[in-house]
């Protein structure tokens, strides 16, 4: 049993896919999958969330939305705003130990990125990675500025113990530029190893049968996938305009 913590170096970085593609494939092999956002802001009322996607693109319905603010904000400010009790990470600890008590996998997918706070103390996602001992999928984007956010955010997650299960692009375009390919050996080099996946952009659009053959194709082995980094690197480099 595992649980793994997706979070982003921003926000709009494709966490929700890369989520719902770490749960379709799980879920493919036969494994029980629970997806947990302990927060969702900027969504109304019976308004679809994060969870909701993951529901439709991954097929799977254990999900488990623990609060919910209207503003897109962070947690802690959308729910000070809304007048509401913030999310109290130690009680989404507990929630996701429970899970995973008998569940093979629980995704946990964060608000924004690594550090954005949950409460006025300033709980954030690394804190509940931290308590449960769950390594975390840090998903990225491939455009210019993505290595120095990518950096920071592997450097606070070493220094609060978190591990890294491995860094994810989100949303890789059709016509990538210079900059995008030059970062996949850089952002290789700052994670101290291959890239763990590459998710095309769009992907969010597909039907569950074409987003699980999506997901499968754009994850590592390690997350049940068939992507292959090298493969990846060599046809994207930047000689290959």
């Amino acid at each position: 049993m595992s649980v793994l913590v997706v979070t982003g170096t921003c926000t709009g970085v494709g966490k929700t896919v890369v989520t719902a593609a770490l749960a379709a494939v799980a879920a493919a092999r036969g494994a029980s999958v629970a997806v947990v956002k302990p927060g969702q802001t900027g969504v109304g009322v019976g308004e679809p969330g994060d969870v909701d996607e993951v529901r439709r693109l991954a097929a799977v319905d254990d999900v488990h939305e623990l609060a919910r603010f209207p503003d897109p904000l962070s947690p802690a400010a959308a729910a000070r705003r809304a007048g509401l009790p913030p999310v109290r990470l130690a009680d989404a600890a507990n929630r996701v130990r429970d899970l995973s008590g008998d569940r093979r996998l629980v995704l946990v997918e964060g608000a924004g990125g690594l550090l954005v706070r949950y409460d006025e103390e300033g709980a954030t996602i690394a804190d509940l990675a931290h308590e449960v001992g769950a390594a975390a999928v840090v998903v990225t984007r491939p455009d210019l500025g993505t290595l120095n956010h990518t950096a920071l955010t592997l450097e606070a997650m070493a220094h609060r113990g978190v591990e890294l299960a491995g860094v994810v692009v989100g949303a890789w375009p059709d016509d990538p530029d210079l900059a995008m390919r030059s970062n996949i050996r850089d952002l290789e080099t700052i994670a101290a190893r291959p890239l763990s996946g590459v998710l095309p952009a769009g992907a969010g659009a597909l039907d569950p049968a074409e987003f699980l053959l999506t997901a499968h194709r754009g994850l590592a082995p390690s997350f049940g996938g068939a992507f292959d980094p090298a493969e990846f690197r060599d046809r994207h480099g930047p000689d290959k305009e």
